[in-house]
């Protein structure tokens, strides 16, 4: 694959990458090593595999003295051991419970770098691996860095070659992670989902970041790589795909073996976790464990100004909605002696309203849940037309905003606006942060932030009738016997049409025909009107030359 270039400019923690840009970075060639990495390494068993690993850790052209590698036995047996060649600092750790999301989690725990690389416990690393990830870990501390594997059929041999590439070559390139580079130009061309990067094989992440992201969900049976990589994107990390950090895979992956099977158990899980596999959400109704977008409403604002906006987003053209209506709610207190005359009335009116509302939560701050990808937060009042959400988040995915601003209405007293936020954009923006910049500012170099009229988006201040389910759905019934009605209609006519055009060849036919005969009549009656003529003139003479010859006797 053909690395990709990047201009020259200085590198640092506050630099700004745009999107998944990371061209703007320049990982320095002769870089001075101060960072410090562990490998965390996850087994069960394959001690004959393991060794190898071990041996090409140690071989690694990184400084030894700022690596450290965290071998994870998941409860082999016989126990796995440490062979001679490995690195100085090389620590065996025993976690019980089975899986390798608990294994990576039991090894994070005690890693210590500034950088952890996840290596899986069958796949070898070319020498010059780690110092490849490390060089861009220089430059950001907010990148997830992924090496090239490749994926060999060679027997394992008993001891480390020299040459890796001599001995398993040809081998089988990681395909889906090819295509998907190439495809999106590196992952720089404002890919949807760079996340998909996140490959345990062999990928290294800045250590603050994955504390920001949590640990491994040991919840999921498959694809824990993948919704970990999701968390990273929300934190605000940046996908780097590296060329020069190969290594080699001992045989197929699962995947590669049972790819289907492994779909099937995987897909069944993340959509409850990664709201960007909007595939695998095509219910029009599921609640979902991570909603698509938040919207927070003002829930002091007065019960009928809070119901209309409320009202009219759970009625939207996207369910995977959560509303987080924000209110004191903890410090309510009823007057059930004079409710009518309650202060407060309009708060207590909500929260009964909205209590049992699954997709509705009673918050007391405007907390959401950082694996929300958007937040969306209105003030009360402001009604969203049916399909005004929808339409927001198209422009902010398609064009890679990280804020829209939905301008509502402007006074001299000032502006009233909507605000539709990419959490990650947000996260990103915050770790380039500047002392004393606005966020804003920030968050429009890392991503980009425009403004929209509100009318234009269906955005209004009366309340809107909100068709109930059974007349939608009688009128989604209606409007499809109608399509039926007007598509047999519309085979109806193009049978017609067809029929007056086979007609209407018929008709040139005999046109056609016509004008032959005709042609040849006029030709015949020329003809006759010529032997006519003669006829005349034969007769005439012959009665001229008669007259003459009896004048003379």
């Amino acid at each position: 694959m053909t690395a990709f270039p990047y201009p020259v400019r200085p590198a640092g923690d506050r630099e700004r990458v745009r999107g998944n840009d990371y061209r703007v970075l320049r990982p320095p060639a002769g870089f001075e090593p101060t960072l410090r990495v562990s490998v965390v390494v996850p087994a069960y068993g394959g001690q004959d595999k393991l060794d190898l690993v071990l041996a090409a850790l140690a071989r690694q052209s990184y400084p030894a003295e700022l690596i450290e590698v965290l071998v994870v036995d998941n409860g082999s047996s016989p126990p796995l051991r440490l062979p001679e060649e490995r690195p100085r600092d090389t620590r065996l750790i025993v976690c019980g419970t089975p899986g390798r999301a608990s294994a990576r989690n039991a090894g994070l725990a005690e890693a210590s770098g500034d950088v952890v690389h996840w290596l899986d416990s069958d796949v070898l690393l070319t020498p010059g691996a780690i110092e490849a990830h490390m060089r861009w870990h220089h430059a950001a501390p907010y990148l997830v860095v992924t090496g090239y594997i490749r994926f060999t059929d060679a027997p394992v041999p008993a001891e480390l070659p020299d040459d890796l590439e001599q001995a398993f070559e040809p081998a089988e390139p990681h395909g889906w992670i090819v295509e998907l580079v190439e495809r999106t130009g590196g992952l720089t061309d404002n890919p949807q989902r760079p996340f998909s990067l996140h490959v345990g094989g062999a990928t290294s992440v800045g250590a603050r970041l994955v504390e920001a992201a949590g640990p491994m969900d040991e919840d999921l049976i498959l694809g824990q790589d993948t919704e970990l990589g999701y968390r990273l994107a929300q934190a605000g990390a940046v996908f780097v795909p590296e060329p020069a950090a190969r290594a080699y895979h001992l045989g197929p992956t699962m995947r590669m073996r049972d790819k289907e099977p492994i779909d099937r158990v995987s897909h069944a899980f993340v959509a409850d976790r990664i709201p960007a596999y909007r595939w695998l959400r095509s219910h029009p109704g599921r609640q979902w464990k991570v909603p698509y977008v938040a919207a927070v409403v003002d829930g002091t604002a007065g019960y009928e100004s809070v119901r209309s906006t409320v009202d009219a987003l759970l009625a939207g053209t996207v369910p995977d909605v959560e509303v987080v209506v924000v209110g004191p709610w903890d410090t309510l207190d009823r007057d059930r002696r004079a409710p009518l005359r309650d202060p407060a009335l309009d708060l207590v009116l909500v929260h009964g309203h909205y209590l049992h509302d699954g997709r509705v939560r009673l918050a007391t701050a405007a907390d959401v849940d950082p694996a929300v990808p958007y937040v969306l937060r209105l003030p009360p009042g402001w009604v969203p037309g049916e399909d005004s959400l929808a339409r927001l988040l198209d422009l902010c995915r398609d064009e890679g905003y990280g804020l829209v601003n939905v301008l509502l209405h402007e006074s001299p007293d000032g502006v009233v606006a909507a605000r539709l936020e990419r959490v990650a954009a947000f996260a990103r923006a915050r770790v380039v942060l500047e002392p004393g910049e606005d966020l804003d500012d920030a968050v429009d170099d890392v991503s980009g932030v425009t403004w929209v009229e509100g009318e234009t988006y269906g955005f209004g201040a009366e309340p809107a009738e909100i068709p109930g389910r059974r007349s939608a759905h009688r009128a989604r019934t209606e409007a499809r016997a109608e399509a039926e009605r007007l598509a047999k209609e519309a085979e109806r006519l193009r049978a017609q049409v067809t029929k007056w055009r086979d007609e209407a060849a018929r008709w040139r036919k005999s046109a056609v025909e016509l004008r032959r005969e005709v042609g040849t009549l006029r030709r015949q009656l020329a003809a006759a009107n010529r032997a006519q003529q003669g006829l005349r003139v034969l007769v005439a003479t012959t009665v001229r030359r008669a007259l003459n010859r009896k004048n003379r006797t």
